[in-house]
């Protein structure tokens, strides 16, 4: 109580003066239609702003749900997409038919650890088994190639980065179709460098280069990146750096992908080796 004394004390000059001009505004705006007029306009304006600064500060907020919304229906949108595939290729098909099985399922999930200054960046996501995560899943961002599953537990995952020097990927040269190997040198996180092409093809600054398929892990052509420059690293190849599309200081939401036919083609191939 006491400090409320002081309080009006204190201020006492202004909150009389600040009475005085809400009575005075009352009685300018309830004698004269032009300043009422003037007074109702400005009151609406202020609240019409308050109201979109409340309603921008709530749309920022709900962000976070949003974007894990909109992963989620776009991990839906592409499983519902390889069963749109996979039933364009017959127009008969038996329910136990194992040719017509869906070949890719996707998941969604979100980053909750990442590194990129380091020789071998790992990165950890909050899906696991519980979830239907495996080892040797493709991660995929929006924009091409994340990473591959390592290790799973109940709950989470840990992914080997791109942006690591034991990654290794079959990448091709969209525009004529010639593939090598693709690897982190250990230097700028925003390039990779793609080897074994050789020198009698035809390419340009700029053209895109996207994954093969050939590794059993990643679907075929998924972006990667664009030819940032290339040169003759010796022998009959080219050493070509390749700007990633993923920026991995950026990375937030990411689409896991497993291939269900796997196992088979593996045990397959082995056969031969």
């Amino acid at each position: 109580m006491r400090n409320l004394l002081n309080f009006l004390a204190r201020y006492n000059s202004l909150i009389i003066f600040l009475i005085l001009e809400g009575i005075a505004l009352y009685l300018l705006s309830s004698g004269n239609s032009y300043h009422n007029t003037r007074i109702v306009k400005a009151t609406r304006g202020f609240a019409y702003r308050f109201e979109q600064i409340v309603s921008s500060t709530r749309n920022y907020l709900y962000l976070k749900q949003v974007n894990q919304t909109l992963a989620m229906k776009n991990a839906v949108l592409q499983n519902q997409m390889e069963n749109i595939v996979k039933s364009r290729d017959s127009l008969f098909f038996l329910v136990d038919d194992t040719i017509h099985f869906q070949k890719y399922i996707h998941t969604s999930a979100q980053i909750v650890n990442n590194t990129v200054n380091r020789q071998k960046n790992f990165f950890t996501v909050n899906k696991g088994r519980n979830h239907g995560l495996a080892v040797d899943m493709a991660v995929v961002s929006d924009d091409g190639v994340a990473g591959i599953i390592v290790a799973c537990s109940q709950n989470f995952s840990v992914a080997m980065s791109l942006l690591n020097v034991d990654f290794r990927l079959s990448a091709r040269i969209r525009s004529n179709g010639y593939f090598g190997s693709l690897a982190w040198d250990g230097a700028n996180y925003r390039f990779a460098v793609l080897s074994e092409i050789p020198q009698h093809v035809t390419f340009g600054i700029g053209d895109t280069i996207e994954t093969t398929g050939y590794s059993a892990v990643f679907p075929e052509g998924v972006m990667i990146g664009t030819i940032a420059d290339y040169e003759k690293s010796g022998g009959d190849f080219y050493r070509i750096r390749v700007l990633l599309k993923t920026d991995f200081k950026k990375l937030h939401y990411l689409d896991v992908i497993g291939d269900l036919t796997r196992n088979e083609r593996l045990e397959l191939e082995q056969q031969f080796q």
